[in-house]
Formats: C-alpha cells, sequence, structure tokens
C-alpha cells in the first residue's frame, strides 16, 4: 500500500508519496504560489526533478496536478490513483477534542474548525487541503496527523497552566506542545538503538522553530512549546518564554495592538531580533566565525535555554539515558551542539568533540565520549513517515 503525505500551507502544500511496504519515498515535491501569479510544481521522481508551471486558483487545483504527476506515463510512479491507499495530513494543533490520529468524517471537520483559532494560519490550510483532497478523490479515505498528539500522555500537572481552572475548563488554556511527529519519530528510533523500551531520552528539535521533549518509556512527559508554538526557547525569528506583561509593555510603549505585539513576537524577534542580521543559523555561524558580538549572544542565549530545559527535564524523568539532536539546526550546527551541552559533567552528559563536527550521514550517529554515561545521539527526523506510518495503522 502507498500512503500520500500531504503538508498544506496558505499558498503552498508540500507532499510525499509513501511505498508502506519498504517504506521508501516513490515521489515528493512542492506546489507554490497557489492562488497567486507565477504558481509551480516541483515534482522529484526516479532521481529527476521536474518543474510544471501551471495556474493554481486554489489547494483543489494544486492537489489535481499532484495527482496527475503522480500517474504520469514519463514522471509518474503510480500506474492509478488505485494504487495509493489513503491520503495523511499533517495538522499543527489538535486543541483538546483530539489526542491521536483520526480518519476524517464531517464531524471530524467541525471539530478542526474549532481549532483554527489555536494556529489560524496552519490549520486553516491543512482544513483547505482536506478539503481539496475529498473534492479531487472523493473514494480516498483521508487521516489527520496531529503536530500535538504525541504530547497527549503529559500528566495533567505538566500540561496546566496558572489560570483559573474555570477558564482552562472554558477556553482550553493548557500546554499543547508542537512537533509531535519528530519527537516521536527520533525517540522511537533512539529506542530501537538502546534497545532498552524503558529509556529516559530527551529529544532536541532544533530548527527555525525548535522544541524540546522529555520521553520516558516512549510516551512524552513534557515538552517546551505550549499553548501555540510561541513558548520555549528563543528560535528563529519567535521571542520564546517572556514574562505574560511583556505584551501589554509593548502596546503601550510602540503603540501596538495585541494582535500587532504578538506577531512582533513570532515574526521580529528570537535569532533575527538579538543578532540584527538573520533567522537563519548558517548565517549566524558565519557571523560567530567572524566574531560579531551580538550573533554569539543570540546563539548563546538559545544553547542557554537548550541546557536549562534539558536539566529541568532530567530531574522531571529522574535521570536520563539519552539526548537526541534533530531537524536543521540539531542535525547541522555542532556549535549549537557543543554549547548546549557545556557544563551537564553532573549528568555525566559528554561530548566527543571531533565526532561532533562530522555530519551524520546515515541513520544516525552518536556523538557522546566514550566514557559518557549519557548517550548523546544526531537522528535525521522524518515527520511524513510517521503520519504515513499512523494512516496505514489506522487503516
Amino acid at each position: 500500500m502507498k500512503i500520500l503525505v500531504i503538508n498544506a500551507g496558505s499558498s503552498s502544500l508540500k507532499y510525499q508519496l509513501i511505498d508502506m511496504e519498504t517504506e521508501a519515498v516513490a515521489a515528493k515535491g512542492l506546489c507554490e504560489r497557489i492562488g497567486m501569479e507565477g504558481s509551480k510544481l516541483t515534482h522529484k521522481a526516479n532521481g529527476q526533478a521536474t518543474e510544471i508551471l501551471s495556474p493554481m486558483p486554489t489547494h483543489q487545483e494544486a492537489i489535481q496536478l499532484v495527482l496527475n504527476a503522480l500517474t504520469d506515463e514519463k514522471i509518474g510512479v503510480v500506474k492509478s490513483l488505485d494504487e495509493i491507499g489513503a491520503i495523511g495530513h499533517r495538522v499543527v494543533a489538535s486543541g483538546e477534542y483530539f489526542d491521536r490520529t483520526t480518519l476524517v468524517d464531517d464531524k471530524v471537520m467541525e471539530l478542526l474548525e474549532k481549532t483554527v483559532p489555536l494556529a489560524p494560519l496552519h490549520n486553516l490550510a491543512a482544513i483547505t487541503g482536506i478539503k481539496a483532497c475529498q473534492a479531487v478523490v472523493p473514494d480516498k479515505p483521508n487521516a489527520v496527523v496531529f503536530d500535538t498528539s504525541f504530547h497527549a500522555t503529559m500528566p495533567d500537572y505538566a500540561y496546566m497552566y496558572g489560570v483559573a481552572y474555570e477558564d482552562y475548563k472554558k477556553y482550553s488554556i493548557r500546554k499543547y506542545g508542537f512537533h509531535g511527529t519528530s519527537h516521536k519519530y527520533v525517540s522511537q528510533e533512539c529506542l530501537k538503538i538502546l534497545g532498552k523500551p524503558d529509556a529516559k531520552i530527551i529529544t532536541c528539535h532544533l530548527g527555525n522553530g525548535s522544541s524540546i521533549t522529555a520521553v520516558n518509556a516512549g510516551k512524552c512527559v513534557d515538552t517546551t512549546m505550549g499553548f501555540t508554538p510561541l513558548a520555549g526557547m528563543p528560535m528563529g525569528t519567535r521571542s520564546g518564554d517572556v514574562d505574560p506583561a511583556v505584551v501589554e509593555y509593548l502596546c503601550k510603549m510602540k503603540n501596538m495592538t495585541v494582535s500587532e505585539a504578538t506577531t512582533y513576537l513570532n515574526k521580529k524577534c528570537g535569532m533575527l531580533g538579538i543578532s540584527g542580521l538573520s533567522s537563519d543559523f548558517r548565517d549566524l555561524e558565519a557571523a560567530i566565525r567572524a566574531g560579531n558580538e551580538r550573533a554569539i549572544l543570540a546563539v548563546k542565549m538559545f544553547c542557554y535555554q537548550n541546557k536549562k530545559f534539558i536539566g529541568s527535564y532530567a530531574a522531571v524523568m529522574n535521570g536520563v539515558d539519552a539526548i537526541v539532536f534533530t531537524a536543521g539546526v540539531g542535525e547541522n550546527t555542532p556549535v549549537v551542539r557543543e554549547w548546549t551541552l557545556e557544563g551537564l559533567d553532573y549528568l555525566g552528559v559528554k561530548l566527543d568533540l571531533e565526532k561532533n563536527e562530522g555530519r551524520c550521514t546515515g541513520n544516525y550517529k552518536e556523538i557522546s565520549a566514550d566514557d559518557s554515561k549519557v548517550k548523546i545521539y544526531i537522528i535525521p527526523t522524518n515527520e511524513e513517515l510517521v503520519i504515513a506510518r499512523e494512516t496505514a495503522e489506522l487503516l
């Protein structure tokens, strides 16, 4: 069976077709500039990339183009759509309506609409993608896989905020966590490597958006992102944790609305705002080598918060067996891994600096020193495979 994985954005649509017998990617691609001039599909299959320039007024036309490419005689990988068993959709926020992967029906669509305020851009785009698939291939089952569902195992004392209990119940104000498919994948891979099903693992998904999760015996017990993906460490453009009163203060001092202040904290802060240079860690690495003090400050702040979360999660789990780095920054930025792990000797964490400099070219790479009590790994993430697996399991 083959599963089509869809990740719909407001004006884009990423996809992968995964053969579940081998878990290999048969094809993947990206639709860009949906609803805009100059829209195009970039389709990759059989070792070649093909660009298709075509109008895509809506996601429905984008989905049709994707299906046409997958079944095309020259660039396609399936003879007919009958070979595709189902479509799995990435959805960012579940609210308290869902705690697992779910097949789409009318009731599920109603509940998905209620989650839009929690992640307006992401969830609205996902709903649009689901409706487009239903219109183009109405006979295919659709499954929704949530970024938040892996974190549904957090205990109430971990996910609750100190707001009035009545308001928590009425408005569902609580920690949800995000990047769940990534944390699930790398923690499961780490459990296989360790051969220890009850292992205590701290997974560090570090990218433009970043989060760290405590995983005890395969289950999430805490994570850094909260009600929205704004919480946690400072990220590419997000501020991370700040005193809530900062929002009111910004509104007064910069003559902002609450919405404008929230956009500011999401889009103009973090590494970009602190360094004044870039949100891209590759640019910051180059600036650090050149001695740029603000770039050094930005990355030190990032790593300092990472270290604090690792320490706190080791306390929560009463120990740690392994620390995993994943995603764009976690996999590819040695200085971040080094500065994050400095000063964790008391936990038995010891990084091999020479191994840390090399790249991960396989399924994983161990970068801990031989005498480190805690294993340290780089494990490249595969969120699409998790979505495909969970969709297939549901069927």
